[in-house]
């Protein structure tokens, strides 16, 4: 009964924020975190308990070449990077059967020693999908056929390869592609999407590029860009690249996870002792941060991404855990140290699913206030070859039409995770 009515809110939910969606309607993943770049899945159709070997697997592609890219899905085609034979490519499969359709060359291979090649997730929008090279590359090509479009170098508008390269996935807001070049130019940059030509660029917000990727809000009737450096987080409109507010990020090293966003508040986190907080941005863009001292150092989130369920973000924290911590007030709810290893996480039906970057485990985790419910798990099978030895399982896993698709380098996998039934 619980599990029913659990996914009768969650339907409820859904239907009331995406009024046009129907039940049974097909679902899209078409970049980084999803529609809303939030990591939460609409799907409520979806196994609620796991298999006791984990759901069954449908495909597993392995040609995929090196890499950290994730999935975007759209219709029957899947997105993805990867480099094969020294070229990092923009890479399209038949979503439902893992055959390749098309690659299109991006760049040379970026080289490190936490794993050569791309970083980012491709964007779909329309009849295009965009994509970035970990070495500052921006190409927009065709969708079903993969021809190159127009590219340009991040270079070229003053940025500067980070130390592990170009992480972000670049982000279309209307006619705009927004990115962060980073540099002397100015932080964020907008192109034209149908050309790749210089809208804006932000002037009045010039620190040098980090990993995270930008997210758009509305807040107080104004169209934002949310991104987050090593030193600040930012918010600028989004037709102009004007800086509206500012505020200090105590980061560290790498400052990677996407930032969060709710009525106002804009949640941040990253690693290297930096910690978190929730950002109060004012009708007039003063800003207030609202954790206390303690609660600032609870989520200390490297590269696996948070989510924000209900009135709750759950995440993994560096030397802590993975932890359940309250959205406003930044108290800890719940915390598990040892029942699962550091990894990503995305949201779908009231649940998480969990990936380990050591071992490869995947489980499957309410998304609860009281505690760690697990209702299953399993381990990849094969693993790949190919990883460095610094290098770990760092693809967020994504579900999207009833199926759970994973990345491990070369290999992805596809799971069938729906329930059946309608």
């Amino acid at each position: 009964m619980r599990c029913k009515a659990k996914t009768f809110a969650v339907t409820v939910f859904i239907a009331l924020i995406y009024p046009s969606l129907s039940v049974g309607q097909e679902f899209t993943w078409p970049q980084w975190r999803g529609p809303l770049r939030d990591d939460v899945s609409l799907e409520t159709n979806l196994l609620t308990t796991w298999p006791e070997a984990g759901p069954g697997r449908l495909w597993l592609f392995e040609n995929a070449g090196v890499g950290y890219s994730g999935i975007s899905v759209v219709k029957d085609r899947l997105y993805t990077m990867g480099s094969r034979n020294g070229k990092e490519e923009l890479i399209c499969l038949d979503s439902q059967t893992g055959q390749e359709i098309w690659a299109t060359p991006v760049s040379d291979e970026f080289d490190n020693k936490w794993g050569n090649g791309p970083r980012s997730t491709p964007t779909v929008d329309g009849d295009f999908v965009y994509t970035l090279s970990a070495s500052g590359t921006v190409l927009c090509a065709n969708r079903i056929d993969g021809s190159a479009q127009w590219s340009i170098s991040l270079i070229d508008f003053g940025g500067e390869v980070p130390g592990w390269g170009y992480t972000e996935s670049v982000l279309i807001e209307g006619d705009q592609l927004i990115c962060t070049p980073g540099g002397p130019q100015g932080t964020l940059l907008a192109l034209n999407k149908t050309d790749g030509t210089r809208v804006w660029q932000s002037t009045e917000f010039t620190e040098p590029a980090h990993y995270a990727s930008i997210i758009a809000a509305d807040m107080h009737g104004q169209r934002q860009l949310i991104q987050v450096t090593e030193k600040s987080v930012v918010g600028v409109a989004a037709d102009s690249g004007k800086l509206l507010w500012k505020t200090d990020w105590p980061g560290a090293v790498a400052v990677i996870s996407t930032p969060v966003y709710r009525d106002g508040h804009v949640y941040v986190t990253s690693s290297y002792s930096a910690g978190c907080n929730v950002f109060q941005i004012s009708p007039d863009n003063q800003v207030t941060p609202k954790y206390d001292e303690k609660a600032q150092k609870m989520m200390k989130n490297h590269h696996g991404g948070v989510v924000l369920v209900g009135d709750s973000i759950f995440g993994y924290s560096d030397g802590v855990g993975w932890l359940c911590q309250d959205f406003l007030s930044g108290e800890v709810k719940w915390r598990a140290r040892d029942e699962f290893g550091k990894g990503a996480i995305t949201a779908a039906n009231g649940q998480l699913v969990l990936v380990s970057e050591s071992e490869g485990e995947v489980a499957l985790v309410d998304a609860a206030t009281d505690g760690w419910h697990e209702h299953g798990r399993f381990k990849l099978d094969p693993q790949t070859k190919l990883r460095k030895p610094d290098g770990r399982i760092w693809v967020h896993p994504v579900v999207v039409n009833g199926k759970l698709y994973l990345r491990d380098q070369d290999l992805i996998y596809c799971y069938n995770v729906s329930n059946g039934t309608e």
